[in-house]
């Protein structure tokens, strides 16, 4: 990738996989928290149809972002946003960037992650706007232990499972620790046996049974361990990180995937939070789906979360502890799913409002078409806090 785009009136434009579109942004006024986590809903359209023949929904996501109050004075900006990339459960056809800076795609190596990176001098208005614009298709998994579905042949090009059985910084792995210990040892006792695939369903069992789906308070949403251990609350990010937690102190190797829920009930839509989820690498069957946190949500249908995952979600970026190229000069990023700004080389913490829709598209993703505009929808009812 790190082609540069052109510019166009001020706009600067990114196109793969088709022509870019070189509009000014009619992007809204800043939101005024200082949380980049949020997503703030905006108007949805709908443009219906689900792609015929490919068991899959084609799909048009919209991340806008617009950055405000930068500080004039220090000179050059950093902006970095999350692009998908196309794995074994999705395939990105097209991705269109357009920014008041210049930019390109950059590739995270460790993980493999994709992200535009825009720089450049802090315009006077002391705003930058980023659009992104992904077409993806978006694969059901309805596979699981002895049911590979499509997992096995991404696996073999993916990057090594054993490097996802190490700590992150809120990601503990000792089995001593004073919180964990006592939980691997009720896991190892529920266990039907020692092999991965059972000692992964005692774990996904133990999560749902003993942690609780709240968001209240201060302290949840951090992905932290510890807190998971002691609070037995949170959101997607806190079971995910237990569940990695006691995964790869038990050897079975567990990465964290992090995106956006895309409803089912609607074909067009707001997205008002991020979610999370994780794969667990078992050899006979390769990186397998579990969502702990929505089994938790949803404990009739729990076992629809584990090694199976619907069409409901499209990834942006995997891993933790995230270091975003050379340009990427503050701490390693926790997760990585809002705009990260950088500003005279310190992360900014100024307001960032992130807006997400998404809309289903026409045929197929030759052929599809972004037409039939419907009158505007009501935002789905979540907090953008995560999922």
């Amino acid at each position: 990738m790190g082609a540069r785009g052109v510019a166009s009136g001020g706009l600067w434009a990114l196109s793969i996989g088709g022509v870019a579109a070189l509009a000014p942004l009619p992007l809204p006024a800043a939101a005024s928290t200082p949380d980049p986590t949020a997503a703030v809903g905006v108007e949805a359209v709908s443009v219906g149809g689900r792609a015929p023949g490919h068991g899959g929904r084609w799909l048009m996501v919209t991340y806008t972002a617009s950055i405000r109050k930068l500080p004039s004075d220090v000179g050059v900006v950093h902006v970095f946003v999350p692009v998908p990339s196309t794995d074994a459960r999705q395939r990105v056809d097209h991705v269109e960037v357009e920014s008041s800076l210049p930019g390109a795609i950059e590739v995270e190596l460790r993980h493999g992650n994709r992200f535009w990176h825009g720089e450049g001098q802090v315009p006077p208005t002391g705003a930058v706007d980023v659009k992104l614009t992904v077409d993806v298709m978006r694969f059901p998994v309805s596979g699981g232990v002895g049911q590979p579905s499509s997992s096995k042949g991404e696996l073999q090009t993916a990057p090594n499972p054993a490097q996802y059985l190490g700590a992150d910084a809120r990601v503990v792995v000792e089995r001593t620790d004073p919180g964990l210990a006592p939980i691997i040892a009720e896991v190892e006792q529920a266990r039907l046996s020692s092999r991965p695939e059972d000692t992964a369903h005692a774990i996904f069992d133990w999560v749902i049974d003993n942690v609780d789906y709240r968001k209240t308070g201060a302290g949840w949403g951090n992905g932290d361990t510890h807190w998971a251990c002691l609070a037995r609350y949170g959101n997607c990010t806190d079971f995910h990180a237990l569940f990695i937690s006691l995964a790869r102190t038990e050897g079975v190797p567990a990465r964290f995937d992090m995106g956006f829920p895309i409803s089912e009930a609607t074909r067009s839509g707001v997205v008002a939070g991020y979610h999370c989820w994780v794969e667990v690498w078992l050899d006979e069957v390769g990186w397998m789906p579990i969502d702990a946190s929505e089994a938790s949500k949803q404990p009739g249908d729990r076992d629809r979360f584990y090694g199976a995952q619907p069409a409901d979600r499209v990834r942006f970026s995997t891993g933790r502890d995230l270091r975003l190229g050379r340009d990427h000069a503050g701490p390693r990023l926790n997760y990585f799913i809002a705009p990260y700004v950088e500003v005279g080389g310190q992360a900014y913490d100024g307001p960032v409002d992130l807006r997400v829709r998404f809309e289903e598209l026409h045929g197929t993703p030759d052929s599809s078409t972004r037409e039939g505009a419907a009158p505007s929808l009501p935002p789905s009812a979540d907090d953008g806090e995560g999922s």
